[in-house]
């Protein structure tokens, strides 16, 4: 019998490889399987990671830009805290500059103010020592007499003539007193009061002895003022009286004494009544105690400063026609002092005069 050949490659060593390659895979595929599953956990721990990550980037981007608006909104407050400066600093170098023309004012105010003392206390004795008492033929020239105690018909450095003469009588609340408290107390009381204050009553009589003194020749008009003005003779506005007429000088003065002042001053409808004369005066007087109150227009509301009188002063003083003299009987009233400078000075550059009166006087 033959013996059997051996096959290396027969079905059971087959078998036996394809089992071992089959348990090889089997391995290979179980530990892959808990690789796979060990990459997954990772990825899953690295994806949670990212997210958390993601989260703190946002909450600091959020973080970034709210710190940048802070940043931004301190920067414009930075920015508008310096214009404030800025604008300050420039404020109070203004204020300085202002503080500093203020003193320089001021003094120059009071050396003006020591030499108009000395002027006035000059002009006191040269009207003492001046006066004189009306000749017979002056009284001859006039076209009324005007009663006097003694020898009192005087007004040193005043000519009272012309061809027309124009008073301006001041009947403003201010005319009742000297001192603000008499004013203040004076202004409530009844008309026929008021009327009988010894200031206004003064005024009257200065007013009288002007009249006294009119060239027969001449024409005249008078005029009162206070927040407006107008004739004293009502519908004679804008005409020219005879001073020759006795019954008319008579009836202007009645119709003087029957004027009750009150409300504010204004020295643009004093002066703006001029332009309603035609002719223009040659002769102007000006009765009145002090810088006007009130501007052109009528003023809202608030208390006038010193300064502001002075700035409607001149104001006014511009609407006087060129050639006119302005001569200024002055009843001065306290807490205005440069009302005495200033309508001085008005003398002296329309060649007037300037006049403060004694209490006795006329």
């Amino acid at each position: 019998m033959a013996r059997k050949e051996v096959n290396v490659f027969s079905v059971s060593f087959l078998d036996c490889i394809f089992c071992g390659f089959g348990a090889v895979v089997l391995l290979f595929v179980i530990v892959n399987a808990r690789a796979t599953l060990q990459r997954m956990d990772k990825a899953i721990d690295l994806r949670a990671a990212v997210q958390r990550l993601q989260r703190d980037l946002l909450e600091g981007r959020k973080d970034f830009i709210v710190i940048r608006n802070a940043r931004d909104t301190v920067e414009q407050e930075l920015i508008e805290t310096r214009g404030a400066a800025d604008r300050i600093e420039k404020t109070l170098e203004e204020t300085r500059e202002q503080l500093a023309q203020y003193e320089d004012r001021t003094l120059s105010r009071e050396e003006h103010l020591n030499r108009l003392r000395s002027d006035l206390e000059a002009m006191e004795t040269d009207y003492q020592r001046l006066r004189a008492a009306a000749t017979a033929a002056q009284d001859g020239t006039r076209v009324k007499a005007f009663p006097g105690d003694g020898e009192r018909q005087y007004l040193t450095g005043i000519r009272v003539g012309g061809e027309r003469i124009l008073i301006l009588v001041d009947a403003s609340a201010s005319m009742l007193g000297e001192r603000l408290v008499d004013i203040i107390i004076r202004r409530n009381l009844p008309e026929e009061t008021r009327r009988a204050s010894r200031k206004w009553q003064r005024t009257v009589a200065t007013v009288d002895w002007l009249t006294a003194q009119f060239p027969a020749t001449s024409r005249f008009q008078i005029y009162v003022f206070n927040e407006t003005a107008s004739a004293l003779i009502e519908g004679t506005d804008g005409e020219w009286l005879e001073c020759g007429d006795p019954e008319q000088l008579q009836a202007v003065m009645e119709a003087l004494r029957q004027v009750t002042p009150d409300r504010g001053t204004s020295l643009h409808a004093a002066f703006g009544a001029i332009a309603e004369l035609q002719p223009r005066p040659d002769n102007l007087f000006l009765l009145t105690d002090g810088l006007p109150t009130m501007p052109e227009r009528r003023p809202t509301a608030g208390r006038v400063s010193a300064a502001t009188r002075e700035r409607y002063y001149q104001g006014a003083i511009r609407l006087l026609p060129r050639g006119l003299s302005v001569n200024t009987i002055l009843f001065p009233m306290e807490g205005d002092p440069m009302a005495a400078p200033l309508f001085w000075r008005l003398a002296m550059d329309t060649r007037g005069s300037f006049f403060v009166p004694s209490e006795d006087w006329p």
